[in-house]
């Protein structure tokens, strides 16, 4: 991949690379059937876009547009319910980085998973950013929590996956620091949120071991990811 500075510059045979560097399954079963059962619109939470609505950079949507049909710009009409009201719409524009779009797919029945966004292929985590700006892991996007079953079965996460996650998230943060800061934001947040709750969470550490992470000082306490909680219906 050549040096840019901006991850809107992205060409074409950059996102392929990226692609084709990230699309190990995440699990060794189909995750999705196993919390499509528990969502009323039958779908895994994560394919229905009145759950999750994904986020792609904006290179990235340049490269989908002339290649898939699977995916369109995110109109906030999808669902016709309460979260497509203004305020939600709004809201969720606001905290959407500004060098991504929203988008929103055909659903996981017309999945084309060669196409996938990133946002698709790393769902639930994110790149954990210490304080002291080390990516050091995978954390969980804690507002699934009580719907991902992958959440609630961290020690399913294959390390392949694993290994693809962290591979493809240090070659972006070795060239976009708007990328990586966006990051190290989100896990600010995780923090404060695990701050409130009193409690310590889990992440998939780049060392291959399972860690709670106190977010007030950022201990780290390795535990055995089989015994880690269970949550909403999958206890």
């Amino acid at each position: 991949m050549k040096l840019i500075k901006n991850i809107s510059e992205l060409e074409f045979a950059d996102i392929r690379t990226l692609y084709e560097g990230f699309d190990s399954s995440i699990t060794s079963l189909d995750c999705g059937r196993k919390c499509a059962v528990h969502n009323p619109n039958g779908k895994p939470f994560c394919c229905d876009i009145c759950h999750a609505v994904p986020a792609a950079y904006k290179s990235e949507w340049d490269y989908l547009q002339p290649n898939t049909d699977l995916w369109h710009k995110w109109r906030g009409d999808e669902c016709g319910g309460v979260k497509d009201s203004k305020s939600a719409q709004k809201s969720l524009q606001a905290s959407t980085p500004a060098n991504m779009v929203l988008l929103a797919c055909l659903g996981p029945s017309h999945c084309q998973r060669d196409y996938r966004a990133l946002s698709c292929r790393q769902f639930p985590f994110f790149p954990y950013v210490t304080s002291d700006y080390r990516f050091i892991g995978l954390a969980y996007e804690w507002e699934f929590e009580d719907r991902c079953w992958v959440v609630s079965n961290l020690s399913r996460v294959i390390d392949k996956y694993r290994r693809e996650f962290f591979r493809v998230h240090d070659q972006l943060f070795a060239l976009f620091q708007d990328v990586f800061d966006n990051y190290a934001y989100h896990s600010e947040k995780t923090r404060a949120e695990f701050i409130k709750r009193r409690k310590r969470f889990p992440i998939l550490h780049r060392n291959g071991g399972y860690y709670l992470v106190s977010p007030r000082n950022e201990r780290l306490r390795r535990v055995d990811g089989a015994c880690l909680p269970r949550l909403g219906p999958y206890k």
